[in-house]
């Protein structure tokens, strides 16, 4: 890890304190630690038992996808990848990081860098697909309510969806319709040569149309593989289906046993939509303020309320940058390339 990455990985979780630290404005301390003390901690340990899960599942999808094309791929190896994801995810704005880090930790296993490439570009389809599908159902099911309790951001949550919805007609552009995809690629672009020097315009220009060539010709020798494909995506949706049941389980943990699961699951699938668009790693500020405002007319206490988020917190950003920590000392396996792969 860079210098720069550690200095950033510093001030985020110091800004995770800081934030605590700010909800905790108007709470005793005592209370606080009384209302821990008190928590149903099998339920806790059943919400950390998802993050585990959620993670452990990706590094099966992983695992499926390379072993499809390599010899000698482990799990071990496997797991390292979403951890160094989660990492890398959470100190860069956007979760711009993550895909690099990835390709770069692949490629450390002896993966070559475009076969990485490929293999991180079908994932990445298929994990934006259901998160479509799975906002799709909840924008169904608690549209009106998180209407009534976020206000204003509601939209963002709507922009959101667009900018998610929009990749992935762009990704299905270039698998079903390539040329025209290219082409148009190519008209979107030109403007861009009035504001950058051309040899950074050609540089884009190069990397870009690299990227649509390499995920087009994955996606030409992956439609013949129908079965692995259902089951990347079987397995992509139970990964999220963990991963998004957190809070319930945090709830429950609270002893609120009669919350409705459908609905709190729901909302935790708005609020990660909601994440996303705030530029700032991890969505620092906007996540902790959404979980509040929504969870707010379930959770009655107000120290229980922050107590809940700061755990929701801790289990979805920060257990995620710590397992990416101690993924990138470990020292990964090498791998075998197939002769006819």
């Amino acid at each position: 890890m860079s210098r720069r990455n550690k200095w950033v990985l510093t001030i985020m979780f110091l800004v995770g304190i800081a934030i605590f630290a700010y909800s905790l404005r108007d709470i005793k301390f005592s209370v606080l630690v009384n209302d821990f003390v008190h928590i149903n901690f099998w339920w806790f340990g059943v919400a950390v038992a998802c993050m585990v899960i959620y993670l452990g599942l990706e590094a099966w999808i992983v695992k499926v996808f390379i072993s499809d094309r390599i010899t000698g791929f482990t799990f071990k190896d496997a797991l390292r990848i979403p951890m160094v994801e989660q990492l890398f995810n959470g100190i860069t704005p956007f979760s711009s990081g993550g895909q690099p880090a990835q390709l770069i930790a692949l490629m450390q296993t002896g993966v070559d860098a475009g076969k990485a490439s490929s293999v991180l570009l079908m994932k990445f389809v298929v994990y934006q697909s259901m998160i479509v599908i799975n906002f799709l159902i909840a924008l169904m099911i608690g549209f009106n309510q998180i209407q009534d309790k976020l206000h204003a951001l509601v939209w963002l949550v709507v922009f959101g969806f667009c900018i998610h919805l929009a990749v992935i007609v762009g990704l299905l552009m270039i698998m079903f319709w390539y040329n025209f995809t290219k082409k148009m690629v190519t008209v979107v672009l030109y403007p861009v040569k009035w504001f950058v020097k051309p040899e950074r315009y050609e540089r884009m220009s190069r990397n870009i149309n690299s990227k649509i060539d390499s995920f087009y010709a994955e996606s030409v020798r992956i439609s013949g593989k129908g079965k692995l494909m259902l089951r990347v995506f079987v397995i992509t949706f139970f990964q999220l289906a963990f991963y998004y049941l957190i809070p319930y389980f945090i709830m429950l943990a609270l002893g609120y046993t009669s919350a409705n699961i459908v609905m709190v699951t729901s909302f935790h699938i708005l609020i990660v939509m909601v994440i996303s668009l705030f530029p700032i790693p991890g969505g620092a500020g906007g996540a902790e303020y959404s979980f509040e405002m929504i969870f707010r007319s379930y959770i009655s206490s107000s120290s229980k309320l922050v107590l809940a988020m700061i755990l929701w917190r801790l289990l979805t950003y920060y257990f995620g940058m710590l397992a990416g920590l101690v993924a990138m000392v470990i020292r990964p396996d090498r791998v075998t390339e197939d002769s006819d792969s």
